[in-house]
């Protein structure tokens, strides 16, 4: 009895469709890295809950969809990395339920496909992005412009007629908000007020390495706390970049705190510009540091 030889083609060979290419994640450990406002880019999607900034598009990409008005939000009603409006405005979303390892490439097919989709009309965004442009390649960059918000009321469209379920929506959403303050005392530093205390957390512009030494020759001579009441929590990183952390008294308000902040960050960079090699003291204080990172939830 002859054996059926088992065939070798795939179903796309035997039916004549194109072969698929299975997408690859690839991880990228700083997303944002090349953007004039790196820092701010990382606050706005791991620390601050209601924020928006104005994008510009680059020029091939105003020649092609026009000069169209486009909004980064934090986020967007039901975490949705796009939408367009009918009058032709994208909103763009930071923080949203399905990412890749790459945020930056996340954020410009966002961006594209919201280009792509008829005013009005849901946005389709895949998954898995492909290989593509990534937001450094699609937008005129700078420095942002962020309007932090105390509620969510900014997804509305202005005269529009209220929504009984979107108004429902709106209060859960505003009702999960803490009190956010972007501080003027240092870039990319932003007050918050939980429950039982407040915080000032501060996305550092240096890279790792450099932020964690400068941060150790303050801690070896005690010069990490914001002032009386305070304390220096930990840090944790955050798309490549550091964030430290300090506990803060739940009274007074944010603007109490800019003066310290200011004085530390002169500390800050004194130390960072300092180029003479650790001191034992020091490099204890920077083990010490490294067990106390933290993670942000």
């Amino acid at each position: 009895m002859s054996k059926r030889r088992k065939s070798s083609r795939t179903a796309s060979q035997r039916t004549g469709e194109p072969k698929r290419q299975k997408l690859r994640d690839v991880f990228v450990p700083r997303p944002f890295q090349g953007l004039a406002d790196e820092p701010e880019w990382i606050a706005l999607r791991e620390l601050v809950p209601a924020a928006s900034a104005p994008l510009k598009l680059s020029a091939s990409l105003v020649e092609q969809y026009g000069d169209r008005p486009v909004t980064l939000s934090t986020v967007l009603p039901m975490a949705l990395p796009a939408m367009t409006k009918p009058d032709g405005r994208v909103l763009i979303g930071l923080q949203r339920h399905v990412q890749s390892g790459d945020v930056s490439r996340d954020l410009s097919v966002a961006l594209l496909r919201a280009l792509e989709t008829e005013p009005g009309e849901q946005v389709s965004i895949p998954a898995l992005p492909d290989e593509g442009p990534r937001l450094q390649d699609v937008l005129d960059d700078g420095p942002l412009d962020i309007t932090v918000h105390d509620g969510f009321g900014y997804w509305l469209d202005e005269g529009a007629d209220e929504d009984p379920n979107v108004a429902a929506s709106l209060d859960r959403a505003n009702a999960s908000i803490y009190p956010t303050v972007r501080m003027s005392a240092a870039h990319a530093a932003y007050w918050c007020r939980v429950p039982e205390k407040s915080h000032v957390r501060w996305v550092l512009s240096e890279d790792e390495d450099s932020a964690m030494d400068a941060l150790a020759r303050l801690s070896a001579e005690g010069l990490l706390l914001l002032g009386d009441g305070t304390k220096f929590a930990g840090m944790f990183r955050a798309h490549g970049l550091l964030v430290p952390v300090w506990d803060l008294p739940r009274e007074p308000d944010a603007g109490e705190w800019e003066a310290p902040l200011a004085d530390f960050t002169k500390r800050y960079a004194e130390a960072v510009a300092a180029s003479d090699p650790l001191t034992g003291e020091q490099r204890r204080a920077r083990q010490g540091l490294l067990g106390r990172q933290i993670t942000l939830r």
